[in-house]
């Protein structure tokens, strides 16, 4: 989320993007000494207990006036995608009660009553509520602090404001987690770089690895803004953390979306959910660097088709499955540590190429650092398409699109930075002129951002994709960039060589213990 760009309004309940991070500091004041990984849960939890409620407290009004037979009957609910709440469990009652000492059991089997009653959120809703050590009074403060969301807002609009509260907390969360809230979000800014670079108008969108469900909200949220319909599009996704599962389904309920989101504790890789589907457009952050994925059982797996992906990094098995998951004119776009970028180790440079001249590498992006809560490596966009001649675009076979933006965003707080709309829009406005959509303008490289290269000149940097080498970008000057920034910047690095080193010399030493010395 955007935050500091707006002015405050503490008499605005969901006006303007103030409200939530008001809301955010003062709900964080209420934890005390709660961590907040265990938190967030407590929060998130009553966030979407109050959405459902007035959702359902919004359509019994109605039917009550229409037919109070059908106000009673959970099936009426349920045809319209609002959620069945029992008496015991609508926010008047618990609110009602916030003081009593046991709001925390209340709150528990209120959550135990609606998953009985809604099948698709069967095992979903935290049940955390009346642990010895969460405080009872803070508890009803937090049921105080809550009601207020959304209350002076119209019944059409107050599911978008519960909707943007849910989000901005799991950004708040992540950024509070620091590494372990990485695992669970992404930045709103690089999600919104993916979909308005691919605009996904209009058929199957899937994430193999959806953490809290971010991609989908933009996804459907760029459909809305370009007055699309958000039926036209269907969403999948497969997430392997049972409890970032559980966030991503609350997620997407809050915002009245319908996904087929799977859970298994084994993956993506390993036991694919979804492993006949091909999409449209596919939009992945996945952990970066992963050296336990399991990769040698799976050597000889179809997905492999531009080569066996190193068993000590993930990140070469992330791009191929993707690719097999595309459709005939499927696209896809891909979070990933620079690295990838450049690596030549245990075969990922000929993996490389392989795309390359397999001619499945649409456009390459390089970002500015601190752009994320888990990592300080700086990380990069790959943009995949299947088929790069697929009208009604132009021809783009035999090139490839590199865009340097490294010195776009600004810093919201010491530690992180964001992409601002001009940025994003510069990003995705150079991408479609580039491939000849309708309106786009035309295309021209711009020395020092974006550079459009035909594969003989990519062979002859020996297929390495960092757009610096292509943009004509000079390295950053130290005095373009603030001390920390760049401390901040060289650091990622040095990490990001560390990791490096460390496989090239578990590499030798498996070499040097197969050789003979014995005569």
């Amino acid at each position: 989320m955007a935050r500091g760009q707006t002015k405050k309004n503490k008499n605005d309940n969901g006006a303007n993007i103030g409200f939530e991070a008001q809301l955010f500091l003062a709900a964080d004041k209420l934890r005390g000494n709660l961590e907040p990984s265990d938190y967030k849960h407590v929060a998130l939890g009553l966030i979407f207990l109050k959405y459902i409620s007035d959702a359902f407290e919004s359509k019994y009004e109605i039917l009550l006036v229409e037919d109070p037979v059908a106000a009673e009957d959970p099936d009426e609910y349920l045809a319209t995608h609002v959620f069945w709440v029992p008496k015991e469990a609508r926010w008047s009652y618990l609110q009602a009660n916030a003081k009593l000492p046991t709001i925390g059991k209340l709150i528990d089997d209120a959550m135990i009553a609606i998953e009985g009653e809604n099948k698709s959120l069967k095992g979903v809703l935290p049940k955390e509520h009346n642990r010895p050590a969460l405080n009872k009074v803070m508890l009803g403060e937090l049921i105080d602090l809550v009601s207020g969301i959304a209350m002076h807002q119209e019944k059409g609009k107050a599911r978008d404001v519960l909707g943007r509260v849910y989000e901005y907390f799991l950004g708040g969360f992540a950024g509070s987690e620091g590494k372990r809230g990485g695992e669970f979000y992404t930045p709103r800014s690089v999600v919104r770089v993916l979909v308005e670079m691919l605009k996904p108008y209009q058929g199957r969108i899937y994430d193999p690895c959806c953490g809290s469900g971010g991609m989908f909200v933009q996804s459907e949220r760029f459909v809305e803004e370009h007055g699309g319909r958000i039926g036209d599009i269907a969403i999948y996704g497969q997430e392997s953390n049972y409890t970032t599962w559980r966030l991503a389904k609350m997620n997407l309920a809050v915002r009245g979306i319908d996904a087929d989101i799977r859970w298994n504790n084994e993956g993506s890789f390993h036991k694919d959910e979804l492993k006949d589907l091909r999409f449209d457009y596919i939009l992945a952050n996945p952990p970066f660097n992963i050296s336990d994925w399991g990769g040698e059982r799976l050597r000889e797996d179809v997905r492999w088709k531009y080569g066996v992906p190193p068993q000590g990094n993930a990140n070469y098995a992330w791009l191929q499955h993707i690719l097999w998951h595309l459709s005939p004119k499927g696209t896809a776009g891909v979070v990933l540590a620079n690295g990838s970028m450049s690596s030549a180790t245990s075969g990922e440079g000929d993996i490389r190429r392989a795309m390359v001249e397999g001619d499945v590498v649409d456009c390459m992006i390089a970002l500015p650092g601190q752009l994320f809560y888990s990592t300080q490596i700086p990380a990069c966009l790959w943009f995949l398409a299947r088929n790069k001649a697929a009208s009604p675009l132009r021809d783009r076979r035999g090139e490839v699109l590199f865009i340097d933006a490294r010195k776009l965003g600004h810093l919201v707080d010491r530690t992180r930075r964001e992409l601002t709309d001009e940025d994003i829009t510069k990003i995705s406005s150079t991408y479609h002129a580039w491939r000849g959509e309708k309106d786009a303008g035309s295309y021209e490289d711009v020395a020092g951002f974006c550079k459009s290269a035909k594969l003989e000149e990519i062979k002859g940097h020996n297929y390495v994709l960092t757009p610096g080498r292509y943009v004509g970008a000079a390295d950053i000057e130290d005095d373009d960039v603030p001390f920390v920034e760049r401390f901040t910047l060289l650091k990622g690095t040095l990490e990001e060589q560390f990791l490096e080193s460390a496989k090239l010399e578990k590499e030798i030493k498996k070499q040097l213990a197969k050789i003979n010395l014995e005569p």
